[in-house]
């Protein structure tokens, strides 16, 4: 039996232009950017991370989109996931969107949960896409993935 379209092809025409990867660097109590988008607006179409060196110390990690002009915006909540430990080769993912303000604390707010779901459909304008580490010697390393399309003719989405 012949296969007509192959799992890059399913992947494309799915989630769009194959995975981008920008490794963190080890943590420390600073903001990084780890995707950059230029000529315009992109839509994220998936988003996660997993653990390249282990996280073991208390310590939040935080995701915003901090476009050229406009507004910063925190699209994934601080989020503590070095109390527990966690472990090399953990996927970091999102808690879905909850769109109740009065129990998300914001309109559309989500956390890390490990192991959770992609951040997706994500506009994302000329700008980056920052990485916030805060705490005490905060300790590990994550490598991000990005898929995403151009939503303006020209834009496009690199690892930071």
């Amino acid at each position: 039996m012949s296969v007509m379209i192959q799992g890059s092809q399913l992947r494309n025409l799915r989630l769009g232009n194959a995975p981008v990867s920008s490794a963190s660097g080890a943590f420390a109590a600073d903001t990084r950017t780890i995707f950059t988008v230029t000529g315009g607006e992109v839509l994220v179409t998936g988003l996660w991370g997993v653990v390249t060196t282990a996280i073991t110390v208390a310590n939040t990690v935080a995701l915003q989109s901090n476009p050229t002009t406009g507004d910063t915006k925190v699209v994934v909540e601080a989020t503590d996931i070095g109390t527990n430990d966690t472990a090399v080769g953990t996927v970091v993912g999102f808690t879905p969107s909850i769109d109740d303000p009065a129990t998300s604390g914001a309109l559309g707010e989500h956390s890390i949960m490990l192991g959770g779901h992609l951040l997706r459909d994500l506009v994302v304008t000329t700008g980056d896409i920052e990485q916030v580490t805060t705490g005490t010697n905060p300790d590990g390393a994550i490598t991000w993935y990005c898929t995403w399309v151009p939503l303006t003719d020209g834009a496009s989405l690199v690892a930071g």
